[in-house]
């Protein structure tokens, strides 16, 4: 349990939900909702429950209920009234929710049993699009603000990169790699390590038939010279997230250019 993050100070109460710091106390004042504890210093922070209540209350007001009436309900009808909504209208944004509390308490059950919620209504392509992006957005801006470590980062992100491989190796798996035409080389330069984005197009590509070979987290160009031997067009595709750096992006794809795509038919395709 010492892994877990139980006390949040207003500011992270406020990048976990979205609701200003200023809305949340006008809301503890009118309304009592939350009841703030005091170290011994008598600085305030909130419980994880306090947390989980203003993720739920944030998902309310969203689908119209006014706080004034959430304010009315019993503490345990709040979730239900949750669940009853999730289940009956796009759950997007309470999956981006529940995956935070998941992510901070370090629970994989959570976070499996809200994914296997998640694909009886969407696709993966869905589920990716419309909850892991911003979800992933959010946990950037956590990062950056110190409300989560690298550790909750890392937990999520792999979690989320296991969905995505066993999704793919399914259909793999079912395509038993009849595969013509075009090849797709998937890799990320040298000291680059974010590859979600790079797996999530690995298995679109593979959605639709199409041959690709996944190579991963930080590949030098001088190793991709070999890949040319046994194919006459290839498209490689790159995601540039830290690496290269911005100043010298130009030189890597003029070194890229000469090393791999001159006097040939490949090409490049990056996102950044």
């Amino acid at each position: 349990m010492n892994n877990i993050k139980t006390k949040f100070s207003i500011r992270d109460l406020e990048n976990l939900s979205g609701i200003k710091a200023h809305t949340i106390r006008i809301w503890e004042k009118r309304y009592n909702l939350f009841e703030p504890n005091r170290t011994d210093t008598n600085i305030r922070y909130y419980s994880l429950s306090s947390l989980q209540k203003l993720l739920n209350i944030s998902f309310l007001n969203k689908n119209g209920y006014k706080v004034s009436k959430i304010a009315s309900l019993e503490s345990q009808e709040i979730p239900t009234l949750v669940k009853e909504i999730a289940l009956n209208k796009d759950s997007s944004n309470h999956a981006i929710n529940l995956f935070k509390v998941a992510m901070l308490n370090f629970d994989k059950g959570l976070f499996l049993s809200t994914f296997n919620n998640l694909v009886q209504s969407k696709s993966i392509s869905e589920i990716f699009y419309t909850v892991f992006v911003p979800l992933l957005e959010d946990i950037g801006i956590l990062w950056q603000t110190d409300t989560i470590t690298p550790a909750h980062e890392h937990f999520i992100f792999e979690l989320i990169k296991q969905k995505i491989l066993v999704h793919t190796d399914n259909i793999s798996n079912a395509s038993q790699d009849k595969h013509t035409g075009d090849i797709y080389v998937l890799f990320l330069p040298d000291n680059e390590i974010h590859e979600l984005g790079l797996l999530f197009i690995n298995y679109e590509l593979t959605l639709r038939g199409l041959h690709s070979i996944y190579l991963g987290q930080s590949v030098p160009i001088d190793s991709l010279k070999y890949i040319t031997d046994y194919y006459n067009k290839i498209i490689y595709i790159s995601s540039f997230t830290i690496k290269p750096e911005k100043e010298i992006i130009n030189d890597y794809l003029i070194e890229f250019s000469e090393k791999i795509l001159q006097d040939s038919n490949h090409s490049l395709h990056i996102s950044r």
